[in-house]
């Protein structure tokens, strides 16, 4: 075990010894001008050839994908991002928005929701969204009718209620 320690050892300090070297060859305090230029020279030879596998490393680390992300969900977000969706009221989907408040007014209530993008969008009983439809809108709670496919392309139908308040447990 002495043994190994002392190898590795010797060949960590004869790497880190002819960098030294190189680093004390390259700038001496006693030799003279003339003799200066050729270490200088081959300095800036050997840092041109260094030069070209740094990059090569850099572009190594990019390249890498996170190991903990899941493979179906990048897809499912890919998808999601690639379909043009409308502007306005029309390109809102039922899964992504949130309820940030109810307002009662004289033609009825009206829902206060926000996009992925922190933008502001103002819904009322029977608008067309996306995905869905805005089916009823109480005081504490909006209820959407969201139309979606499984897994295997199947159409499915569903009712999605976003409360404002909501409980212990429970998913804005």
């Amino acid at each position: 075990m002495r043994l190994v320690k002392t190898l590795v050892l010797g060949s960590l300090l004869a790497a880190a010894g002819s960098g030294l070297y190189a680093q004390t060859q390259t700038a001496p305090a006693t030799k003279p001008a003339a003799k200066t230029a050729s270490p200088k020279s081959t300095a800036k030879k050997s840092a041109k050839s260094t030069a070209p596998s740094a990059p090569a490393e850099s572009t190594d680390k990019v390249a890498r994908r996170d190991p903990f992300e899941s493979l179906t969900s990048r897809q499912d977000a890919a998808a999601k991002n690639a379909a043009n969706l409308p502007p306005g009221k029309a390109g809102l989907q039922v899964g992504t928005i949130r309820l940030d408040g109810i307002v009662r007014s004289p033609n009825g209530m009206i829902a206060v929701v926000t996009n992925p993008q922190s933008r502001t969008y103002f819904l009322r009983e029977g608008d067309q969204l996306y995905d869905g439809k805005v089916e009823k809108i109480g005081m504490d709670s909006v209820s959407f009718h969201e139309l979606g496919k499984d897994a295997f392309g199947k159409p499915v139908e569903r009712q999605v209620n976003k409360r404002l308040y909501s409980s212990a447990g429970e998913q804005q």
